[in-house]
């Protein structure tokens, strides 16, 4: 069993903030795979299914995101699923807008929903992160994730959402490199794989 979670906050005001990027994608996921309909578990929107037959959860906590451990760390307590298969995907202010990462464990560069499942879990687990720009200055960090994507960020998060999605199969198959390359890949510009200097 894997558990892949998306990290944001509940709450129709919220949806489209920059901070959601994670809800966002679990809700393609959700979509693209045919999961069972969410229902409320450990005090967030839990779904099941399968992707290229390996069995996951998809995981929306609605703790608010300084709290989202407490629903991450039930859920992966009560099916005993290690901090190895858990993914989590998240807003990054340190990448570029359109940009992502996956790693394994490591810091938490002040995200508090990735500090609360640290504190509540474990830091080991997998992350996907996904650069949403940062404003410039530290004092405008909160209003700026809590803000909703501009409606011309749109093109861009509409593509990185789906290309995460179409390439979760290598997520769930622990091939985080694979994955990493088949998002690139899809987010490329026509034409550019030819291109010689």
């Amino acid at each position: 069993m894997r558990l892949l979670a998306g990290l944001g906050n509940p709450g129709s005001n919220y949806a489209m903030n920059r901070h959601n990027v994670g809800f966002m994608v679990v809700d393609e996921i959700y979509r693209r795979f045919n999961f069972a309909s969410f229902r409320v578990k450990f005090d967030g929107d839990l779904s099941e299914g399968a992707i290229d037959g390996h069995k996951a959860l998809l995981l929306k906590p609605m703790t608010f995101m300084n709290d989202s451990g407490k629903s991450v760390g039930a859920a992966a307590r009560f099916f005993k699923i290690p901090p190895s298969r858990i993914v989590v995907f998240h807003d990054e202010l340190d990448l570029e807008p359109g940009k992502i990462r996956a790693k394994t464990g490591g810091g938490v560069a002040g995200h508090n929903g990735l500090k609360s499942i640290a504190q509540h879990f474990s830091k080991d687990f997998r992350r996907v992160r996904i650069g949403i720009g940062h404003p410039g200055e530290r004092d405008l960090v909160t209003r700026y994730v809590l803000q909703d994507f501009a409606r011309a960020d749109m093109v861009w998060v509409d593509k990185i959402i789906e290309a995460i999605a179409e390439a979760s199969p290598h997520l769930v198959a622990d091939m985080d490199s694979a994955f990493a390359s088949k998002v690139a890949l899809k987010l490329q510009p026509p034409g550019q794989k030819t291109q010689r200097r």
